[in-house]
């Protein structure tokens, strides 16, 4: 099973990194990439200032484990690539990267939105909404 997790923010020079190593994979035509960035939304006249994001590890890898499966059936891809933050991840980070490489562009815009989806709705990651006044509630996933 692949790891996907990450302590802290995922850094736009990891991003980078892994796009420029897909340039040797000349058999790919198309990359999609899906980035997640931590909103500061006001909530009762508050602002979250960050998430603090919480996982059932072995649950949520094992789970991810099969969800990669079920799409590299479904689609023809190359390559898929997910990564989700744990711990605090501030406003204006990101906090989840998922890169689906294939041939067509088909492949790989259809199989990275269904995997955020999927991911959204399946993995039993929790995220708590930070305020400037220490106070949180849970977040909920839209």
């Amino acid at each position: 099973m692949k790891q996907i997790f990450q302590h802290g923010p995922i850094s736009p020079s990891f991003i980078s990194e892994s796009i420029a190593k897909h340039a040797t994979k000349t058999e790919i035509g198309a990359h999609n990439i899906f980035l997640g960035q931590v909103r500061a939304d006001l909530i009762d006249g508050k602002e979250v200032v960050a998430i603090a994001y919480t996982a059932y590890e072995e649950m949520a890898l094992e789970k991810m484990h099969n969800i990669r499966e079920e799409i590299f059936d479904k689609y023809a891809l190359t390559c898929m690539h997910v990564h989700h933050s744990l711990g605090v991840v501030k406003t204006g980070e990101i906090c989840l990267f998922v890169f689906t490489s294939s041939q067509h562009r088909k492949a790989a815009i259809e199989a990275c939105t269904e995997v955020v989806e999927r991911i959204k709705i399946e993995l039993p990651i929790w995220g708590k909404e930070l305020f400037h006044d220490q106070k949180y509630q849970w977040k909920i996933n839209q």
